[in-house]
Formats: structure tokens, C-alpha cells, sequence
């Protein structure tokens, strides 16, 4: 009998790994992206790699007005992320916080132009931070429910009602067009700043700072140390367990996602008030899928998801700066940024699974 010849590599998952090899694994990641991007680089443009790295630092943080706007950016993806951590965490998956940062954001939108004259804006902050938590709730709930109920699929479920938010910001934005015929609603309450953030030691973002940072920390301690936040483990791991245990999963799944929806609607308060101060279909800017990547590098830690989140923003703002500064065009900074992900995300696949050559133990 012809006995099967064993492979020459074969992948096996880990058990666990060492917190310091993990990081270890992730820097070299990180240094050999920026080795392969300098002869991609050197090989296309003839230009001196350091050169270009340090103009991609410039250009996040050349300035103190760049370095804000980096926070300010940084923030707003951080937001999201934590927004979602939850809904993932629970293996529901959670793809329309797109529409849901819009929802939040036509509310805070809304609420500005037909109060801001009326009543202060403190107060007028406050009721537009209730109302986006609400509608951003109440977009996450809807397919939560129909999940829980009817066990419809979440991914297109909450994609779709991604296109029905849109609609209607253009509807919005169509309705509150200022001025006549421009198809904007532009900047609200330009003269007053009524429902604007106000400085804090004068700086424009740092309200943001304080927001976001009060919601990683407190979704950290919600996720790690409550008893919803293990609810929500439980259901992850296995429905039938949560069940058997006596959790209502229709109850986790649908409170579950009403945070989430509520956070990413929170998310388009911070970018309406705090940011743009206007809306439009543009206001999400495609972050709802980026902070999908926060989310999953962090593996739901909100800590972690700073360093990511800054991390995503500044290869972001450095694209912008070397095709500028060095005439490339857009494709090539896309690259460099594209080169720099793969090897970052390439690099949990070695955290989690282990390559074994012919002769190895899987066990060593």
C-alpha cells in the first residue's frame, strides 16, 4: 500500500502566543512594509524613500494645525470603531454604520438649523447628542430585530439600509439647500456657531478628544467587566451555549446593536457639530468600513484601537502629502498605503496560525 507523502509546509492554529512575540511580530511587519514601500518607491519614481516617509510624517503632523486635524480625523474613526466593537464582538455583523453615522448626523443637522437661534447652545449640544444616539439606535435596531425574529442576514441587511440613510441625506440636503441651486446645505450657523463645539483651551477638536476617549474607555469597561458585556462574549462564542445558559440572544442581539447603532450615530453628531458643520452624503466619507479594520486589528480592545486608529490617519493624511509634494499621482500613494495594510494585516496571520516544515511537531 502507497503511503501518502507528508507536505512540505502544513498551517496550524495556535493556542495562544505570547503577548511580546505578538508585538514582536507586528513591528517586524511593520519595518519590513517600509522596506518593500522604499523599492517600490526607488524602483518607480527614482526618489529617495526616506525622503518620502518623511514628508508622509509632514504631512499628518507638519504643523500644529495638521496635527489637530489629525486628532480631529483620528477621533471620528476611533468613534466608529468603538461603535462597532460590540456588534462584532457578538459575531453580528454589523457593516451599515455608514448609514448609521448619517442618521446621527441629519438629526444633530436638523436640530441646528431650526434651534440655533432659539435656545443655547450647551443646551442645543445636549438635545443633538440624545437625538443622534436615538436615530442611530434606531437604525441599528431594525435589522437587529429582523435578525433576532426572522434571522435574516445582518451583513446585507444593514448594507442595504446604508442607501436608504443616503437617500435620505439627499433628500435633506436637497430640502435645506443653501444657498438656492448650490445642491449643499453649507456651513450651518456660520455667523453665530450656534450648535457649534466650542473651543476648549482654545482648540476646536478637543471636545472630540474628550467625547471619543469617554466612550473608549467606558465601552472597554462595558466589554470587559459587565455582565451585558459577557452576555455579549457568550452569544459571540456560541448561541446555543448563550441559550443553555439561560440568555435571551433575541434580548443581547437587538440591546446589542441599539448601542452600536447608537455610537455611530453619536459618531455623525461629533462630524456634523464637531467638525463640518454641515451634512451631506459625504459626511461618513467611507469610515464606516474603515473603522471595520480598527475594530478587527484590535480584536475589540478600545485601547488599542487609538494607536490603529491614528495609525490608519496618518498613512491616510501621508498619501495626501507625497502625491502632492512629489507630483505622484494618486495611485501611487494609494500603494504605499496598500503595501503598508498588507503587511500589517498579514502579520495576525502569523499571530494566530503557525507554518510547520515537513518533520516538525505541531506542538513545538
Amino acid at each position: 500500500m502507497k503511503l501518502s507523502k507528508e507536505p512540505l509546509l502544513r498551517i496550524a492554529k495556535r493556542d495562544e502566543i505570547a503577548r511580546p512575540k505578538a508585538y514582536a511580530i507586528r513591528i517586524a511587519a511593520v519595518l519590513l512594509s517600509l522596506i518593500v514601500s522604499g523599492l517600490f518607491i526607488f524602483a518607480v519614481t527614482k526618489l529617495n524613500p526616506i525622503a518620502v516617509y518623511e514628508a508622509m510624517f509632514d504631512g499628518a503632523f507638519g504643523s500644529e494645525r495638521r496635527i489637530w486635524v489629525t486628532i480631529r480625523d483620528a477621533m471620528m474613526l476611533l468613534c466608529i470603531g468603538v461603535g462597532l466593537a460590540p456588534a462584532f464582538k457578538m459575531r453580528f455583523w454589523n457593516v451599515g454604520a455608514e448609514g448609521q453615522i448619517l442618521m446621527g448626523g441629519i438629526a444633530t443637522a436638523g436640530l441646528m438649523r431650526m434651534l440655533g437661534t432659539s435656545i443655547p447652545t450647551p443646551t442645543l449640544l445636549c438635545i443633538m447628542a440624545v437625538v443622534s444616539l436615538v436615530a442611530g439606535a434606531l437604525w441599528g435596531i431594525v435589522p437587529a430585530a429582523f435578525k433576532a425574529y426572522w434571522n435574516t442576514n445582518e451583513t446585507l441587511f444593514t448594507l442595504m439600509m446604508n442607501y436608504v440613510a443616503i437617500q435620505l441625506t439627499s433628500y435633506c440636503v436637497a430640502l435645506w439647500e443653501n444657498p438656492k441651486g448650490s445642491n449643499t446645505v453649507g456651513v450651518i450657523n456660520q455667523a453665530t456657531q450656534a450648535g457649534w463645539f466650542p473651543k476648549i483651551a482654545d482648540q476646536s477638536y478637543l471636545l472630540n478628544v474628550i467625547i471619543v476617549m469617554t466612550l473608549a474607555v467606558g465601552m472597554f469597561i462595558y466589554l470587559k467587566y459587565s455582565k451585558q458585556g459577557y452576555e455579549i462574549t457568550v452569544v459571540g462564542d456560541s448561541e446555543n451555549t448563550a441559550r443553555y445558559a439561560g440568555i435571551s440572544v433575541k434580548k443581547v442581539t437587538i440591546r446589542t446593536m441599539a448601542i452600536s447603532g447608537a455610537i455611530c450615530g453619536l459618531a455623525g453628531f461629533v462630524a456634523v457639530a464637531g467638525a463640518s458643520h454641515t451634512i451631506s452624503t459625504s459626511t461618513a466619507g467611507g469610515r464606516g468600513f474603515t473603522a471595520i479594520i480598527v475594530a478587527w486589528l484590535a480584536k475589540f480592545n478600545t485601547f488599542v484601537m487609538v494607536l490603529i486608529s491614528f495609525l490608519l490617519v496618518f498613512l491616510e493624511k501621508g498619501a495626501i502629502q507625497i502625491a502632492s509634494q512629489f507630483n505622484l499621482n494618486d495611485f501611487a500613494a494609494d500603494v504605499i498605503t496598500g503595501i503598508i495594510l498588507f503587511f500589517i494585516l498579514g502579520s495576525e496571520f502569523f499571530i494566530n496560525y503557525r507554518l510547520i516544515l515537513r518533520g516538525k511537531e505541531a506542538g513545538k
